[in-house]
């Protein structure tokens, strides 16, 4: 139990973990945004503080559900019930004045526990939800709990639609995300130049570049296909893809399964690369020659923003959603066909290549996206929302 002063404006931000990804950054923008301003914001998450991977900004207090009691855990699927009154508990001991969830599940979890206090909840979805596959379960709990929430934040307009149309789910407030320029830098930092170099890759050789943990959603496969024919006709071209771990994704090792498709090409199999996790994505959009975006379907990606902040040569599938809404095709970076075959990205990627004056073009104009998606503008339209909605909790009776 904490002793709150009375003008303390205490926020929970609520997310599964703050492992690597876009959700995880954007949840400690907001939390350093709300500390800019004055209030208390506490980051809260299921997972421990083992599976952190980002630094906590300054002002910004770092919180973990407690530790579930091994008869709850024996009741797995079954015990949500109780986990949201641990929730609940959670939220009413430490004063908290308005919480935030960001992305479905814990979103769904949060409007159940805070209902009964009477705690302003917002929504934040991080995926276009049609794309983004849920169990039954959820889809059915967040049916009748996202009309709860007192503000749903929105990427996109093609979100924000599908969210009023099916769930009710309003008011909203279009909110994509800032582009953080110029870009964090924190641990493990790897050169990419002296990596490429331990693997034997030539200083200047041409480089493709694509980053994400999910393979499949980010369309990765594709990406791998389409260096098969490109390897004949460049044959110092390699491709990185950051983000993707060793370990198995729910039950998935996606290195080796990229790598199974160039088993009939081991000369190409060599240059695919996987250097994991860095925390100095800059040096790495610096040393590509192309970013890649191959997405199946995204919410706004955090990569392709940063990417063309950093003056790459951006190509990204024109995908649900987010993709389109940053790159104007043939001015500041190409848009490819939602599915288009390996073969059509070999071949833009092909013309390109032997069209440097294009790409420099290409790379000058994304940098357009520094004053578009600036954060001192995206910062007073969050901490604006959410001032109005602790005003309006604060003045209730």
């Amino acid at each position: 139990m904490i002793d709150a002063n009375p003008g303390e404006k205490r926020v929970a931000l609520y997310v599964d973990s703050l492992k690597i990804g876009g959700a995880e950054r954007i949840t400690l923008a907001f939390a350093r945004w709300c500390a800019e301003s004055g209030w208390t914001p506490i980051v809260l998450t299921r997972k421990g503080l083992d599976a952190d991977f980002y630094p906590i900004p300054n002002g910004v207090q770092r919180a973990v559900e407690p530790q579930e009691p091994s008869w709850l855990m024996r009741f797995g699927r079954w015990g949500f019930p109780w986990r949201v009154v641990r929730l609940r508990r959670w939220l009413r001991a430490e004063a908290i004045d308005l919480a935030v969830g960001m992305t479905t599940k814990p979103s769904v979890k949060l409007l159940l526990a805070a209902r009964p206090l009477d705690v302003p909840c917002v929504v934040s979805e991080r995926n276009y939800p049609p794309l983004k596959r849920m169990t039954l379960p959820w889809g059915i709990l967040r049916r009748f709990t996202y009309a709860w929430a007192s503000l749903h934040l929105v990427q996109t307009r093609a979100t924000g639609q599908w969210l009023d149309q099916r769930l009710a789910a309003r008011p909203q407030l279009l909110m994509p995300n800032p582009v953080q320029w110029p870009l964090q830098r924190f641990t493990p930092e790897v050169d990419p130049n002296a990596w490429l170099a331990d693997q034997g890759v030539p200083r200047n050789a041409p480089v493709l570049l694509g980053a994400g943990t999910k393979s499949h959603q980010k369309g990765f496969d594709v990406i791998v296909r389409a260096l098969i024919p490109l390897a004949r006709r460049f044959p110092h071209l390699q491709l990185v893809i950051l983000g993707l771990d060793a370990e198995p994704y729910h039950g998935v090792n996606q290195q080796q399964a990229l790598r199974r498709l160039l088993r009939q090409v081991p000369d190409v199999a060599e240059r695919l690369h996987f250097p994991g996790r860095v925390g100095n994505m800059a040096d790495w959009y610096a040393r590509c020659s192309f970013f890649l975006l191959p997405s199946r379907y995204e919410g706004f990606p955090n990569v392709l923003l940063e990417a063309m902040a950093s003056g790459c040569v951006c190509l990204a599938s024109d995908c649900p959603h987010g993709p389109a809404d940053l790159i104007e095709h043939g001015r500041n970076g190409m848009l490819m066909p939602r599915r288009a075959l390996p073969d059509q990205w070999s071949d833009v990627l092909a013309d390109l290549l032997m069209d440097q004056e294009r790409c420099r073009g290409l790379a000058d104009r994304a940098l357009d996206v520094r004053s578009r998606y600036s954060e001192p503008e995206l910062r007073s339209r969050f901490v604006h929302a959410l001032e109005q909605l602790l005003q309006g909790t604060r003045s209730a009776p």
